[in-house]
């Protein structure tokens, strides 16, 4: 399995060539398969009337999605994921943009009147009748950004460099059952069922709508080995009781900042699994991977490229360049997804102090406070310290007199008699800990903090 490398060539034959037993499965709990099911349904496809088609997969589950991807992947021209929480109305405009001729949807009601071939994902994949464009090479993988903003960009991806992570971290020894928070439909997700796919290894989907703790119930039945997803998404999951029957071998996080309190809180909570944070971005594929229990990541990034990823630091910001990035945005002929040299700006913000460099936050979401400049996760990762604090959330509030006031909620552990005693301790830690204009203003005991579909914070309108 170590030995993997995709160049030109098929997610099935890939996933073929690792050779998956018969107890590899792909499971959400309310739909098994098994790996060699999966690759015979994909064997039974008929290529005639997909090749050379932008295929939009709006399935209704994870589950039919990734049967899609492996059937489709080197047969269609491009494959566009939507993700869940895509609204109705930007679908035309994907559709535009990638240029989509077919729609692979359980609700065909979004795409009425929108000039596109829609076909049910509940149904075995028909022959359709064939286009005039037919194409050579590898398929296309469009992953959509999160679109906080407006309408989501459309990064192009191809599948070998959607795996360019993957070909040094395939385990040795058993079969691993990998199981992420996320959704497959996002990049972090995808990541990591590709990674169980060329593994040969199993694969526990996340289901919406369904309460932590029995997806957790349901990841320890499964004897889950690998997890991964945001800071978010743990801080919830330890709130679980569930949570203490769960033991993973390997915790990952990435999709936000992996503060020390996040990683010690995991380090306790699973003593004997490791322990370590990816970055990643839609745009600039996976970055780096740190695995030393620490927040950050060393210096020595940024002086030579790290298994062919180069770094560097511009106006504080992290740019990234190498083969994993996408190749640019669909449909437009104005954004720049990089330079001309290639490196992508992420936007994240990133300070170096003795040896290591912390992310400080989104270059975007700066709070103005009197003319200075507050990051909220860096005020954030100085309250989740405070061993009583399992979340915090930093945001603004307007003030007549200097713009701004920092204002921070705070979600306790559930051990805690007096939440009185926790704000001013709390206050305490930012004083010892932060300039005045980056201390809260206002500390707001809440009983949670809302994620967005991707597993992260919701800031938009926080």
């Amino acid at each position: 399995m170590n030995s993997f490398q995709l160049k030109r060539g098929t997610l099935a034959a890939a996933i073929a060539a690792s050779r998956p037993p018969e107890t590899s499965i792909m499971s959400d709990g309310v739909r098994s398969a098994t790996l060699t099911g999966l690759l015979a349904v994909a064997a039974a496809t008929p290529a005639r009337g997909w090749t050379g088609r932008s295929v939009l997969i709006a399935a209704a589950t994870q589950f039919e999605a990734a049967a899609l991807l492996i059937a489709l992947d080197g047969v269609a021209r491009r494959l566009v994921l939507a993700p869940p929480d895509l609204r109705p109305e930007y679908f035309a405009a994907v559709i535009r943009d990638a240029d989509v001729d077919t729609a692979i949807c359980g609700d065909a009601t979004p795409f009425l009147n929108l000039n596109v071939e829609v076909v049910d994902a509940g149904r075995a994949l028909p022959v359709l009748p064939p286009l005039p464009i037919v194409t050579s090479g590898d398929t296309q993988w469009l992953m959509l950004t999160s679109g906080t903003t407006g309408e989501p960009k459309i990064a192009i991806h191809s599948l070998a460099a959607l795996t360019g992570a993957i070909a040094n971290a395939l385990p040795t020894g058993p079969r691993p059952t990998w199981a992420t928070f996320y959704d497959i439909r996002r990049y972090g997700g995808l990541q990591i069922f590709l990674r169980a796919m060329l593994a040969g290894g199993s694969l526990i989907l996340s289901r919406t709508g369904e309460a932590i703790q029995d997806h957790l119930a349901r990841l320890a039945s499964a004897g889950v080995s690998h997890i991964s997803g945001t800071p978010s998404h743990w801080r919830r999951a330890l709130m679980s009781h569930n949570a203490a029957f769960f033991a993973p071998r390997l915790v990952r996080l990435s999709g936000e900042i992996a503060d020390q309190a996040i990683l010690g809180s995991l380090k306790a909570a699973f003593p004997h699994a490791a322990i370590g944070h990816a970055y990643a971005s839609t745009e600039a594929g996976v970055g780096f991977e740190v695995n030393d229990g620490l927040e950050g990541f060393p210096a020595s990034y940024l002086e030579a490229p790290v298994n062919g990823v180069a770094m560097r630091l511009v106006a504080g910001a992290l740019q990234i360049k190498s083969a994993r990035t996408a190749s640019g945005y669909a449909g437009s002929s104005v954004l720049a997804l990089a330079d001309t040299e290639g490196w992508v700006d992420t936007g994240d913000m990133v300070e170096e102090r003795d040896g290591r460099c912390h992310f400080t936050g989104r270059r975007g979401g700066i709070i103005n406070v009197g003319g200075l400049k507050v990051h909220p996760e860096e005020v954030e990762t100085v309250i989740n310290r405070h061993s009583c604090v399992r979340q915090s959330r930093v945001k603004s509030r307007k003030s007549p007199l200097i713009g701004a006031i920092v204002v921070a909620d705070v979600v306790l552990t559930g051990d805690v008699a007096d939440s009185e005693a926790v704000k001013q301790d709390v206050l305490s830690l930012c004083r010892a800990n932060l300039p005045a204009h980056k201390i809260p203003a206002i500390v707001n005991i809440v009983p949670v903090i809302e994620m967005t579909a991707g597993g992260k914070v919701a800031r938009a309108h926080a």
